[in-house]
């Protein structure tokens, strides 16, 4: 089993990066590319594209917990993925995003290692810029 993990500033309060994080319709903005979600129902999404195993569409898992500003995510036809996405407060007004990703078929060390490592890197910088976004939209 191969265990991830990468960690990023954030330039927004916690409450709006969650906002962000775990709204499924803004999720292709700045999850990998190679990777489309969309709503499914309650608790669900439908994920696609080339870093979906196998072929079409596969039904996944989705839990948002606003009181504890935690995503959590699994796939239901691929149960050897799950993941989870905490946010916290920081100082001066910004946060900090964490996100976790398990590959249970994945060995640890395996040769797709660096590869979901900056696919990580680059969705966390994504989401800061879709953050920074929001917060400039706002204003």
């Amino acid at each position: 089993m191969a265990e991830f993990e990468a960690s990023r500033g954030m330039p927004a309060e916690s409450t709006i990066v969650f906002g962000v994080a775990s709204d499924v319709a803004v999720m292709d903005r700045w999850l990998p590319r190679g990777l489309h979600v969309s709503d499914a129902g309650p608790d669900r999404v439908e994920a696609e594209g080339d870093l979906v195993p196998g072929e079409g569409t596969h039904e996944g898992l989705f839990r948002a917990q606003e009181d504890q500003l935690r995503v959590e995510w699994g796939g239901r036809d691929h149960p050897n993925y799950a993941g989870w996405l905490q946010v916290s407060d920081s100082a001066s007004g910004t946060s900090e995003v964490t996100v976790h990703i398990s590959l249970l078929d994945e060995p640890e060390g395996g040769k797709r290692s660096a590869e979901v490592r900056e696919l990580l890197d680059r969705s966390l910088d994504r989401l800061a810029d879709e953050v920074n976004r929001r917060v400039e939209g706002s204003g």
